[in-house]
Parts: structure tokens; C-alpha cells; sequence
């Protein structure tokens, strides 16, 4: 179950100009003894860095997509986005803790150290895990796809993504939370 230390599978690409990859790293989980589902990204992007919390581009669609899930008001600062996941059971962290990177550009993920799982895992009732998007599952799997807890691959909610549905989202957290109107 435990994360290769220091995995770095996904390499640069020999053409790749080394000085456009930014060596960067990831936030810190949020979790507490009430989280019930894990949601996984793959790396923060540049705007998430800027805002110094998760899905911080008003484009992306999570927090959005939490809020019209949850028939509550969309949280505006990154202590109100805190509350909210925690109040609903809802954790949050990314695959990648730290790697080399292209701007927010997942497919240029390189060189990356996984993040230690094993410690929401270790403090929280996790059931389900969400991820989401391609990368994020492709990281997951790479390094945790035995952990034990059902996962489930879910379309992106980065604005990049022409084809997120909130159905996906709407029915992957009805699994964990039971079915809401």
C-alpha cells in the first residue's frame, strides 16, 4: 500500500527545454476524523499556487460542482473552502506532492514524489476515493492502486476539460453520501 519513495516514473522528454519546467511543490491535506471521501487531484495549478489552495482558478469547475452538489453557497476564501470540504466529510489532497512541471500543464508532470497517502488514510474513515481527472488516476495507480479503498476515475473539472459532466461527479458522490435531489 505504501508509495514508492521518491517514485519518478514519468520523466522529461529528452526534447523538452529544460528551462521551461518549474521544480514546485503541492499543498498539505485537508482531512479530518469525519472525512469520508477522498478527492485526489494531480498537482496544484500555477493559479492554485498563486491562491496557495486547491482548485484555486475560478474556472475550474470543483468548487462549483461541490456547492450545486451539496445545495450550499460556493465558498470565497480559502479558510470558508476549508470549512466547507471538512463540514462535509470531504477531504482533499493530490497525488503529486512535489515535481517538475510546464505551467499547469498535467501531461508535463515529471520527476514527481507521490504523496504519503497512508497518512489520511491512517487518520481519517476514507471510503471512497474521487479522482480527479487522467493524470491524477494515472499517478494513483502507479503508486497506490492496491491501497484497498474503491476508487473511482472521474472527468476533470479543469475549464482545459471539454468533457466534465457533473453527472459523473453527482453520481460517484452519491455512492459515499446517498442520493440527493
Amino acid at each position: 500500500m505504501s508509495a514508492q519513495k521518491n517514485a519518478a516514473p514519468l520523466r522529461r522528454p529528452p526534447s523538452a527545454a529544460a528551462g521551461r519546467y518549474t521544480k514546485a511543490e503541492g499543498f498539505a491535506p485537508v482531512f479530518d476524523a469525519h472525512s469520508r471521501v477522498l478527492i485526489l487531484g494531480s498537482f496544484p495549478s500555477v493559479k492554485s499556487r498563486l491562491t496557495d489552495f486547491y482548485y484555486g482558478n475560478p474556472q475550474n469547475r470543483f468548487w462549483k460542482m461541490l456547492s450545486e452538489y451539496f445545495h450550499a453557497p460556493m465558498p470565497a476564501t480559502n479558510e470558508e473552502k476549508r470549512r466547507f470540504v471538512l463540514g462535509h466529510g470531504v477531504a482533499l489532497w493530490d497525488v503529486v506532492m512535489s515535481c517538475d512541471v510546464i505551467g499547469s500543464k498535467d501531461d508535463s508532470i515529471a520527476n514527481y514524489v507521490p504523496a504519503r497517502l497512508e497518512e489520511v488514510f491512517a487518520n481519517a474513515p476514507i471510503g471512497r476515493i474521487l479522482l480527479n481527472g487522467r493524470r491524477a488516476a494515472a499517478v494513483f495507480e502507479e503508486n497506490y492502486k492496491n491501497c484497498g479503498i474503491p476508487y473511482f476515475v472521474l472527468p476533470s473539472t479543469s475549464p482545459a476539460n471539454p468533457r466534465y459532466r457533473y453527472e459523473a461527479w453527482k453520481e460517484a458522490l452519491d455512492g459515499i453520501f446517498g442520493v440527493r435531489s
